[in-house]
């Protein structure tokens, strides 16, 4: 397990960046996202994109899915909206799985049969303050 104590967006991006740089030698990998409503998720995503050439990046709240292309593609999926396993299917989820990419997956904890078992976890919380967040990442070889 490792965290850390972030105290701004630019903080939690630069932790999102960290995990990147961390996950770079591998041809893929499965980030699956905990937290609340508004705590960062998607500033860590913009971290992690950005070690990769990636800017430009929003939730996909709306859209369920952004995909970005740098160095390394990375896919971005919101599960807030989804329902159940069926709705998942309908985006194409076993798709992405099966690509050489990076799936961050925001609201893993939606659909939490749907999460592959190597997959690291980052669970993002608020602390003190406005802007205080604990960043947890825990799976394989705790990056």
């Amino acid at each position: 397990m490792t965290e850390y104590l972030t105290f701004s967006p630019e903080q939690t991006e630069a932790a999102g960046e960290q995990l990147a740089g961390a996950l770079a030698g591998r041809p893929s990998a499965f980030v699956a996202l905990y937290g609340e409503m508004g705590v960062g998720k998607t500033a860590f995503v913009r971290g992690f994109c950005r070690f990769f050439g990636i800017d430009r990046v929003k939730s996909p709240t709306y859209t369920v899915v952004n995909e970005y292309r740098g160095s390394k593609t990375v896919i971005h999926m919101d599960l807030y909206r989804l329902r159940d396993e069926d709705d998942l299917i309908s985006v194409g989820y076993d798709d992405y799985l099966g690509r050489q990419a990076y799936l961050l997956c925001e609201w893993s904890e939606r659909i939490p049969s749907a999460i592959p078992e190597d997959a690291v976890r980052v669970t993002v919380s608020r602390t003190d303050g406005e802007n205080g967040r604990r960043i947890v990442i825990d799976g394989p070889n705790d990056k």
